[in-house]
């Protein structure tokens, strides 16, 4: 039986793995919070006591972790795990991360004899705990074919964007345009508001006018206008607004590294940041709305 590991249960992690083990896959698993593993524990999975112990016979290592530092403190350097992996081993980050340090964590896989894909993904906490997540790969073909049951146990689709990095490269553009869109949409709906209008009504027009974008129809950012989002529960449970700044600054700098316009998504990413430094950066995204109209 194939062994995975998988290092990383947070609010995209966690929902993760708990897919994986319905879907009868049996995994071991490690994350600095106890709580976070005594979930998965609950449900079947095999618990370490450390990253190393986690990956200990592994044929397929995944992992899912906040940001770059994290990937490359975890698996680079004398005491990384990819040290301490078998030749032949398949390394799954599907971290969101800068382009570079997945071609920089590749290229220390691959001098080691292990194999490495990118595969960050797209679909948010609902998409992870529907399992209806959008694997984006940067990487070989041949390893995503024997990554692929665990990506379908996990998401819906699942694209091949390029070698190493690619994957990172696609996802940055994709959460670029999600940071422009979800504030653009939070911006609107509170000048309806402000105007005079009911923002369940407005976002319907909008829904089915050239207004419509997946902000609005699908994480309505308003509380009270959709059900089982981040913005009717307080804007908790989602993905939190720093992360979305820390993705609008990777945008940033592939835009600056390959001397890319990137005007709007800058824009945004100042947005953002103010709203993070008004003490809003544990809240989803959707909460940037408390930036156009506060309560």
């Amino acid at each position: 039986m194939t062994h995975t590991a998988f290092i990383g249960l947070g609010n995209m992690g966690g929902p993760m793995a708990l897919n994986l083990l319905r879907k009868g896959f049996a995994i071991k698993v490690f994350d600095l919070s106890a709580e976070a593993m005594q979930r998965l524990a609950e449900a079947g999975a095999t618990v370490a006591t450390s990253a190393a112990d986690c990956v200990a016979g592994a044929d397929i290592v995944l992992s899912m972790l906040p940001a770059s530092h994290h990937v490359e403190g975890l698996y680079l350097g004398e005491n990384g795990l990819l040290a301490q992996l078998p030749k032949g081993t398949l390394v799954i980050d599907c971290s969101t991360i800068a382009a570079a340090s997945a071609i920089k964590v590749a290229e220390a896989a691959l001098a080691a004899g292990l194999r490495m894909l990118d595969a960050p993904v797209s679909g948010g906490t609902a998409g992870a705990a529907a399992g209806t997540l959008t694997f984006i790969v940067g990487g070989e073909a041949a390893d995503l074919e024997q990554a692929r049951p665990l990506f379908e146990a996990m998401g819906k689709n699942v694209f091949l964007a390029g070698g190493h990095g690619a994957g990172q490269s696609a996802k940055i553009c994709n959460n670029m345009m999600l940071g422009i869109l979800m504030a653009g949409t939070a911006e609107a709906l509170a000048l309806g508001v402000k105007s005079g209008l009911d923002p369940k009504v407005l976002s319907e027009i909008m829904a089915k006018s050239s207004g419509r974008n997946w902000a609005l129809e699908l994480y309505n950012p308003w509380p009270g206008v959709m059900e089982n989002v981040p913005a009717s529960r307080g804007y908790s449970g989602g993905f939190m607004a720093e992360l979305m700044l820390k993705d609008l600054g990777l945008a940033e700098q592939a835009a600056l590294a390959c001397h890319a316009a990137n005007p709007l998504g800058a824009l945004a990413r100042n947005l953002y940041e103010e709203h993070v430094a008004d003490g809003h950066g544990k809240l989803d995204f959707s909460s940037i709305l408390k930036h156009f109209y506060r309560d």
